[in-house]
């Protein structure tokens, strides 16, 4: 499951949607909005994409996970549009049958799919708004 959308994310759809009797660990990563960065309140942020290639992207750091980890599946939903204090912006969920690769696959996931996927977030400060680039 590859998403982008623009309501809240569900992490327990995600969660129970690629869960499965044989799974012995469930890896979860769920960024959130913070209300500062860079020495500044944040008021709020907002993601943008170029939506065609960001799903492509994410299958790809799906299938890249899948390949060099022992996991047996992998949920990314990002999500776009104006977020505020506290929602979620990205959810992995990584499935397999030990905790280990799990753990490592959802960290090599969020990493990759910062550095690969072409979505761009814009944070709001009291004074204005900013291009943000470098993944954080």
């Amino acid at each position: 499951m590859f998403r982008l959308v623009r309501e809240p994310i569900s992490l327990e759809l995600l969660r129970n949607s690629l869960l499965q009797p044989e799974d012995g660990a469930a890896a979860i990563f769920e960024g959130v909005v913070r209300n500062h960065a860079r020495g500044k309140k944040v008021r709020y942020l907002e993601y943008h994409a170029y939506e065609s290639m960001a799903l492509r992207k994410l299958e790809e750091v799906g299938e890249r996970a899948k390949k060099e980890f022992a996991i047996r599946d992998i949920g990314i939903i990002h999500r776009l549009g104006r977020l505020e204090h506290g929602e979620c912006s990205v959810a992995i969920v990584v499935t397999a049958a030990h905790r280990g690769p799990a753990f490592e696959a959802c960290r090599f996931a969020i990493d990759t799919l910062k550095k690969t996927v072409p979505i761009w977030k814009k944070e709001y400060y009291e004074d204005g708004g900013v291009w943000i680039e470098g993944g954080n």
